[in-house]
């Protein structure tokens, strides 16, 4: 191979090998540490064609729970998971709080009921995986909407509606945990995940005004956890409830 097929080849290897070409390789790398006013953040984007699942429980109904779990359940089916986060607000005994939907499956309903807490400071939302791509919408719209979703998970507050903060959300708020959410504009899915206390206002803006994401869901706060093997980032603690996970084929496997 002389002349402009070896430059070709070359070019096409190296792009693959910094991701610049291979979805897989763009996934395997998509978390980076970023500050935003002066916070520190993790964020992590997707594509919704990439892999993108949510996990609960094993095939025996036990609760999976933590990120090696998850890990060791896609290795057996030939996949390397390449990120991971609490994906929603559950009870004491690990159970989704609103709608969760697994592999078409509906585990648990929708909520609409009124409560205390984050989940009940409404709007809350839907994150969702469907064969057509991804999305987070308004409880309320998305029950109107009749999506029939691959995966999904409720939680809650919505962070940004159609472009717009959430209306509760108060500038000067006190109040300042770590947090996680999701965000979809598109084809892309945002994951983020703050390492230093911030308010509901500050992090909604984080995804209005930085990630862009025109939609996006709250999924957690002072017990939210990080799997970023790029950035070697294993975060451990108790057992979680849903988690969402993206993964590539193994090595072996490609």
């Amino acid at each position: 191979m002389t002349g402009a097929p070896r430059a070709k080849a070359l070019f096409l290897y190296l792009s693959a090998m910094l991701g610049l070409v291979s979805g897989t390789a763009s996934a395997h790398a998509a978390c980076q540490r970023t500050q935003i006013e002066g916070a520190r953040y993790v964020v992590c984007e997707f594509k919704a064609s990439d892999s993108i699942e949510l996990f609960l429980r094993d095939d025996a109904g036990a609760n999976i729970g933590q990120f090696d779990r998850v890990r060791k359940t896609l290795a057996a089916r030939g996949r390397q998971l390449v990120f991971a986060m609490n994906a929603g607000m559950y009870h004491d005994d690990r159970s989704p709080v609103g709608l969760y939907v697994e592999n078409g499956r509906e585990v648990q309903r929708i909520s609409t009921a009124n409560g205390w807490g984050n989940f009940s400071l409404k709007p809350n939302g839907v994150f969702f995986i469907t064969d057509d791509g991804a999305g987070v919408l308004e409880t309320d719209q998305y029950i109107r909407s009749k999506i029939k979703p691959r995966f999904a998970t409720q939680s809650g507050p919505m962070l940004v509606i159609d472009g717009k903060l959430h209306h509760r959300f108060l500038k000067d708020a006190t109040s300042r945990y770590r947090r996680n959410g999701v965000g979809v504009d598109g084809d892309r899915v945002v994951f983020a995940i703050s390492d230093d206390a911030v308010t509901f206002h500050q992090f909604g803006r984080a995804f209005r005004d930085v990630f862009k994401t025109p939609n996006a869901l709250y999924l957690d706060g002072s017990i939210s956890r990080l799997f970023a093997p790029n950035l070697r980032r294993y975060d451990f603690g108790f057992p979680m409830g849903p988690i969402v996970g993206v993964s590539i084929p193994s090595q072996n496997d490609r």
